[in-house]
């Protein structure tokens, strides 16, 4: 297991911020991120993929190896294994009852990684584990009682009364609500340090190719593993805290009659998705209204003035959005890096683009003082922030 920051060092910025924050507002005080160790090229997926399956259907083979170049993903973490599949092959053969060996491997893979990403995140931070008041932890990968937020919290050691918060299948846009979720809780508590942790595997998912599901094929293209976390926090101490971005104002809202436009249900096989072919056209009908009530809290009005950290769920997505808010095209330069190199790690991926939007917000001294932190899921949800950089 790796866990990286944007340098593997702590950072520390002593100097004064461009910015500062509002009295009582969160921020982001720190990031971190983990993966399992193995990476796969995109190119080598579907020859490993057809051979751990035992699939020789070469109609199938040819649609997997189409969709492995429009996704536009380079490279993806993935916590399935040859050793693995030798122990359980099972998990390769269709129809198969599989949900007790997908939990033996995904619940204790999902907190390792989430470990992983906390421990970058707390030494990003610079302040003791026991300093941390509340936990907000994300996936929709493990299932268990208790959860991996009571895992988390024991073997980081963390105080006995830390609050726990655990959001369970939210799917892509879990890790903006747990942005919202940490908001409240930061604002609300006064001194209070939230860390929210996202972790997902496609381990209960990961199935044979079958033509009566051609969504596992876009799921096997598109889908990567990993964790996340952030630390969020109000009125930083000047000298030992380095905000970056401030969470100013938070937006849940879902479309009516589209709760089958994404579809997930929970079998003996695993997790089964449908994924309607409308999803893109819907999210595109929506999302400027939707933007225009995040913007109007700023008096914002024109899409170019800010920057974007957007949710990459597929490049379709990513299309659309840039062609109806008519963005430059560099305004979704980070949602684009993050699904080429880690692939759509559901709830964790908004944390990536967020990453190469510190990374975009220095190297230009500070650019855009106004950002949209958006991102998709099951509902058809929108969950988006109104931020705002600190640098």
């Amino acid at each position: 297991m790796s866990a990286t920051n944007s340098n593997g060092a702590p950072k520390h910025y002593p100097s004064v911020t461009k910015r500062v924050p509002m009295p009582g507002k969160a921020t982001i005080l720190a990031m971190g991120k983990a993966f399992p160790s193995q990476l796969i090229p995109q190119e080598c997926l579907v020859e490993g993929y057809f051979r751990d399956t035992k699939c020789d259907d070469l109609a199938i083979k040819e649609k997997l190896e189409r969709l492995c170049k429009t996704t536009t993903v380079k490279t993806r973490y993935t916590v399935m294994s040859k050793e693995i599949l030798d122990k359980y092959p099972e998990l390769a053969t269709e129809g198969s009852p599989t949900i007790k060996q997908r939990l033996d491997i995904a619940n204790p893979a999902v907190l390792e990684m989430a470990m992983g990403a906390s421990i970058a995140c707390i030494k990003e931070w610079g302040r003791p584990a026991g300093d941390i008041t509340h936990i907000v932890y994300v996936s929709s990968s493990e299932i268990r009682l208790p959860g991996g937020d009571l895992y988390l919290a024991s073997q980081l050691g963390l105080r006995n009364d830390v609050g726990r918060v655990m959001l369970y299948f939210l799917g892509c846009y879990g890790g903006v609500t747990g942005l919202r979720i940490a908001k409240d809780i930061a604002e609300n508590n006064p001194g209070s340090r939230v860390l929210l942790t996202t972790s997902e595997t496609t381990i209960l998912g990961f199935r044979p190719p079958n033509k009566e599901r051609p969504y596992d094929l876009v799921g096997a293209a598109l889908f990567g593993d990993g964790a996340a976390a952030v630390i969020i926090g109000t009125d930083p101490l000047t000298g030992k805290e380095s905000p970056f971005l401030e969470l100013n104002y938070a937006v849940q809202q879902f479309l009516p009659d589209t709760h089958n436009v994404i579809d997930g249900r929970l079998s003996e096989e695993g997790i089964n998705f449908k994924l309607g072919r409308d999803l893109p056209q819907r999210i595109e009908d929506n999302i400027e209204e939707f933007c225009k009530k995040l913007m109007a809290k700023a008096g914002l009005k024109n899409f170019n003035d800010l920057f974007w950290a957007v949710h990459p769920g597929g490049p379709a997505i990513l299309n659309r959005l840039e062609s109806t808010l008519n963005l430059s095209t560099e305004k979704l330069d980070c949602s684009r890096r993050a699904l080429m190199d880690f692939g759509n790690v559901s709830s964790n991926t908004i944390f990536y683009v967020m990453e190469y939007m510190k990374e975009e917000l220095k190297k230009r001294g500070g650019g855009e003082e106004w950002g949209l932190a958006l991102a998709f899921g099951p509902g058809i949800t929108f969950e988006g922030i109104l931020i705002r950089s600190l640098e």
